[in-house]
């Protein structure tokens, strides 16, 4: 018996984004629910702090953040491809979806919310961009994250997805989802401390 087309919007949603652009969506099925919530149990907002979302597609991560407790008005979902907004928009109409590149997230997050941003959550596909776009990506975050804010990234590399070294970055591996297609990485990252002077 064959599956009616309209079964799985989320899925044919994610397939035609990926065949339009590859490289931005980075994933031919959306993450799975294994992954959402190693994912999402790293990010916990503090009082008055709030989550960033970066790269969302069709908001898997986005509904295991908000099933692991953050509150919708406090969870801010960054996407640069219409259509997929437009369909977060219709999935989560109390979560404050907006369109943009997210290497100018301290001019996208409403002005209220910078400095206070515990942790940003990272879809976007790292490991092909050029050290470049990581570097414009990972300070856009830290700019509005609050002290001891770390990005939250996830990868179907086991090696860091993005270049600590050279960006001044520390990483760790958190976990992984082997369950996911395909098996997925979670990484954080905090900034290298400053070395101590004499």
């Amino acid at each position: 018996m064959t599956r009616k087309a309209d079964e799985h919007p989320e899925e044919a949603l994610f397939f035609r984004r990926w065949l339009a652009n590859p490289m931005k969506v980075g994933a031919v099925l959306p993450s799975s629910s294994q992954l959402a919530r190693l994912v999402a149990r790293r990010a916990r907002p503090g009082p008055g702090q709030c989550i960033v979302e970066l790269g969302p597609g069709t908001g898997p991560v986005t509904r295991a953040l908000l099933e692991g407790g953050v509150p919708a008005n406090r969870l801010f979902v960054v996407e640069i491809d219409a259509a997929l907004c437009g369909f977060l928009r219709r999935e989560f109409p109390d979560v404050a979806v907006i369109q943009g590149d997210a290497r100018n997230l301290p001019e996208l997050l409403p002005p209220e919310w910078v400095g206070k941003v515990a942790c940003v959550v990272s879809g976007i596909p790292m490991l092909p961009l050029p050290i470049e776009v990581q570097r414009d990506l990972t300070r856009a975050a830290f700019a509005v994250m609050a002290p001891g804010g770390e990005i939250v990234q996830y990868t179907y590399s086991p090696a860091s997805p993005i270049k600590t070294k050279p960006l001044g970055l520390k990483g760790h591996r958190e976990g992984w989802a082997i369950l996911n297609f395909p098996p997925a990485w979670v990484w954080t990252y905090l900034p290298e401390p400053a070395p101590a002077t004499a």
